[in-house]
């Protein structure tokens, strides 16, 4: 506890602390270009993995397909986990529009998602995708993509709450970077 014996002292004090609350706003600040540019990196290797590394706009529209359709098979505790791993820009576009609700979609066929990732994607529809076989690619593409920046743990824990034939499309050719450790003394 600090003694305020007069006026001088109480200025002095209140000088010194508004000083230190100013110093930690300063370092507590948002740095919206480094969560933008984080989240245009993930575009930026999303549009490269779908052929088209200047189509960051395509990357996008087909990420929040994905993620719409995504957060309809999933419980809510499982998207608040996936999300709690996302940078900021792309948590923006998993819940733009979601009210967060207990029943999941009843989707349990590869075709039924797909649809709804066409579904959600309908205004651009006839630029990103044609055909089924397309949207089964482009949804393949994000989750390879998501797979590189979600932990392991938690890529399990999403292929475990979807239907068997939803997992396959989470399975990729990549696999987790495994840590060797050099135990030597």
């Amino acid at each position: 506890m600090i003694l305020i014996k007069n006026y001088f002292d109480a200025n002095h004090y209140y000088k010194i602390k508004n000083k230190i609350f100013l110093a930690n706003l300063k370092s507590k600040t948002m740095n919206f270009n480094k969560h933008a540019q984080k989240g245009n990196d993930f575009l930026k290797e999303l549009a490269t993995e779908l052929g088209d590394s200047s189509d960051i706009n395509k990357a996008g529209r087909i990420l929040r397909a994905v993620f719409h359709a995504l957060r309809m098979q999933i419980p809510p505790e499982e998207s608040f986990q996936l999300i709690s791993q996302l940078p900021m820009m792309l948590k923006a576009i998993y819940v733009d529009g979601w009210i967060p609700q207990k029943q999941k979609s009843t989707t349990r066929k590869k075709d039924h998602f797909i649809e709804e990732v066409m579904r959600d994607d309908w205004f651009a529809l006839r630029n990103d995708f044609l055909q089924m076989e397309d949207g089964m690619k482009v949804t393949k593409a994000v989750f390879k993509v998501l797979k590189k920046h979600v932990s392991e743990g938690e890529f399990k824990d999403i292929e475990a709450t979807l239907p068997k034939e939803l997992k396959d499309l989470l399975k990729t050719r990549l696999e987790y970077k495994k840590i060797k450790v050099n135990m030597t003394t």
